[in-house]
């Protein structure tokens, strides 16, 4: 009876080889498996859901594969706020998509529903060579559960009027440099109200892309925050208050760092919760530095049209061994509801070609993923420097994105109200983010 179970088992395993190898022949994965008929073959209509803009998607998919004789590919846009609620209540009903485009920060939430394309058919070295390293994240012991598609990265905008009046003829490179010519950028009121602010550090609440910007701090100063570890039953770790053989804590340098600008005792004193939100604050020209994303090039051009500013690399820790910045990242996962799993791979195939990436990061003005284009940088002023960015973009696996901004915002909070020293506040957060990932 034990060696019938055992038979069965073997059985299976190779019939579930060959409808796998079937699969991947027919989408395309496979080069040279099925003959031509099987090329040609139409696999079916497919859906992919994703928070980009439908009309550039799907012009895009029209223009590159409106011919398209194996599978048709429909893209519907969903809202960013609601998306993650949409593909759950969508999967539950049985509605769902056959495709989505993955944010790096729901890989860990949604990796149990994504159909993993196994290593013999795209192996790590394979992954590796043709995308950006923050794809790396897509990498799971099964196999890649999903495709680089889109990267925007982490840079700084600064505004030249500002540095000019200041008699700077540049913006920093390094972090500590904030330290001399914060105080020469911030303009103050008789009654020590901030008028016009250096940087927007040392608060939560008023800085976009406040987790995101103390997540990049902490990576430089050279802690990954999560890392996959195989004797986790999450398969995942948090190392935010591991020193990783460094005289001071990483974790606590950053914070200790991105806490200093709201000290009203220091003369680098130019952040606190009462300002602008950071991006309006920036745009008003009020805010010589802000830290954004390249997407948002387009809009901060359209909200002031006559800002002088520019765009420089976010700058680094002087004592870091390698450039950081951070990255949002977006992957096609085909989805195990999916009704069509054979057209889902070809759809995928397609979607992730050289060609097709470069279309559309042309489209929505973003660097490509695939280490190929981005060795053929564009003339475009700002472009090159997107490109640079997008090589050094890194992130982490995020357990729940909502849950993890309100850890990082109380860490900083405690720390700036004075309720806990760095060191305590850090520990605190490191707790609650491995409670999370339990």
């Amino acid at each position: 009876m034990k060696e019938a179970n055992i038979f069965q088992m073997i059985l299976l395993g190779v019939f579930g080889f060959f409808i796998i190898l079937a699969v991947l022949g027919f989408s395309g994965f496979v080069p040279g498996f099925g003959g031509k008929q099987d090329k040609d073959r139409f696999l079916g209509n497919v859906i992919v859901w994703g928070t980009l803009p439908a009309r550039t998607m799907t012009e895009t998919i029209g223009d590159m594969y409106g011919s398209e004789k194996t599978v048709s590919i429909t893209y519907i846009e969903k809202r960013k706020s609601t998306f993650d609620r949409d593909l759950v209540e969508a999967l539950a009903s049985g509605s769902g998509p056959d495709i989505i485009l993955l944010p790096q920060d729901l890989i860990l939430r949604h990796a149990d529903k994504v159909y993993a394309i196994p290593y013999e058919t795209l192996s790590q070295r394979d992954f590796k060579n043709r995308f950006i390293e923050e794809g790396e994240l897509y990498l799971s012991e099964e196999g890649v559960l999903a495709l680089p598609f889109i990267i925007d990265p982490m840079v700084m905008y600064w505004n030249r009027d500002s540095f000019s009046s200041a008699g700077l003829s540049s913006p920093p490179a390094f972090w500590d440099e904030f330290f001399t010519i914060a105080p020469l950028l911030t303009s103050k009121d008789r009654e020590s109200n901030i008028i016009k602010s250096a940087l927007s550090f040392g608060e939560f609440r008023n800085v976009l892309h406040a987790k995101d910007i103390i997540s990049m701090l902490i990576m430089q100063a050279g802690n990954p925050i999560v890392v996959k570890s195989p004797m986790k039953k999450s398969g995942v770790a948090t190392t935010l208050d591991e020193s990783f053989n460094y005289e001071v804590l990483p974790t606590n340098a950053a914070v200790r760092f991105f806490t200093e600008f709201s000290n009203p005792v220091k003369t680098s004193y130019s952040w606190n919760r009462s300002l602008q939100f950071s991006q309006d604050m920036f745009v008003s020209g009020d805010l010589a530095v802000y830290l954004g994303y390249a997407s948002e090039l387009s809009l901060l051009q359209r909200k002031n049209p006559h800002l002088n500013f520019d765009v420089a690399e976010v700058p680094q820790s002087r004592g870091g061994g390698k450039k950081i910045t951070f990255g949002r990242m977006q992957g096609l996962a085909i989805l195990k509801a999916s009704p069509n799993i054979p057209a889902s791979f070809r759809a995928v195939s397609l979607l992730s070609d050289a060609e097709f990436i470069s279309l559309i990061s042309g489209a929505i003005n973003l660097p490509p993923v695939r280490r190929d284009l981005l060795s053929k940088k564009p003339t475009d002023s700002y472009l090159p420097l997107f490109y640079d960015a997008a090589l050094v973009s890194r992130a982490w696996l995020d357990p729940s994105p909502e849950l993890t901004d309100t850890i990082f915002r109380e860490m900083i909070e405690r720390v700036v109200s004075g309720r806990s020293k760095v060191y305590d506040a850090v520990s605190t957060a490191d707790v609650e983010l491995e409670r999370l990932l339990k």
